[in-house]
């Protein structure tokens, strides 16, 4: 989008933090902020950390603050939702030395466009060139998208468009729309209104079950209230019924999230 000034803001995030949140996606420092870096990352990032929304279903408290995020997903041993995933992944880029934008998304609904903030996605700059990154959309690209390109991208989670939309950018993946991204940078206490929304209107989808899914080797595994459901990479599924006795467990196998209560 012409005019915008997409400066990125230092990283909030100590030596330590840094070390951290690469030892928890099992990664290297890498020695330079090159698109390599960055897919490896993000890659990494998907395997490790889930997209689950625990903590709305347990009532907890989610606090957009850097230290607080990098401490749910590093010292907890947890994952979380957009806001969350997106907002820690940005400050760990940043501490790498990648200039990061974070981005405003409405996602398409069957019916409708969500509200303003729906989604935090990042513009990520590497070896001078812009792309588009998300760890926190559950399936979606496993590697960084071209911010420029506006033919066809093949991932490996799909073909993904970028299609211009006015000043904005429709985001679509294997041809259906997945969210419209505002190109103007905000700041992570800008999406806080609406991750609280989220979190708390009783009809948000965030809220109706319990949902934890990280990227394997070979697809996905998800728990999806008290089933396990495994996806391999061409799209066949197998599920299994876990009940309430057998779901705790299968968090921590597949997770290493232990829970004192179900949620």
């Amino acid at each position: 989008m012409a005019g915008v000034d997409h400066v990125s803001a230092p990283s909030a995030l100590t030596d330590e933090q840094v070390a951290g949140y690469l030892a928890r996606i099992g990664l290297p420092r890498p020695e330079r902020p090159d698109r390599e870096a960055l897919a490896a990352l993000q890659r990494a990032h998907l395997g490790a950390v889930p997209f689950e929304n625990l903590s709305v279903r347990l009532g907890e408290p989610i606090v957009l603050e850097p230290g607080a995020l990098v401490e749910k997903i590093v010292g907890r041993r947890r994952g979380g939702f957009c806001y969350e995933l997106n907002g820690a992944f940005a400050e760990l880029l940043r501490a790498l030395g990648f200039r990061v934008t974070l981005l405003a998304a409405r996602v398409f609904g069957k019916e409708r466009l969500g509200p303003p903030f729906d989604h935090l996605a990042l513009r990520v700059v590497a070896d001078g060139e812009a792309w588009l990154v998300d760890v926190g959309f559950g399936r979606f690209s496993e590697l960084p998208l071209r911010w420029d390109e506006r033919g066809e991208q093949a991932d490996p989670g799909g073909v993904f468009t970028l299609v211009p939309h006015g000043d904005e950018l429709d985001v679509r993946q294997d041809g259906d729309p997945q969210y419209r991204l505002d190109q103007r940078a905000y700041e992570l206490a800008d999406f806080a209104p609406t991750c609280w929304w989220q979190a708390t209107w009783p009809d948000s989808h965030f809220r109706r079950a319990a949902t934890c899914s990280r990227l394997t080797a070979d697809g996905r595994i998800t728990i999806s209230g008290t089933r396990l459901i495994r996806t391999a990479a061409d799209g066949s599924r197998t599920e299994q019924e876990l009940g309430e006795a057998g779901t705790p467990a299968a968090y921590r196998t597949h997770f290493g999230i232990t829970l004192d209560r179900l949620p």
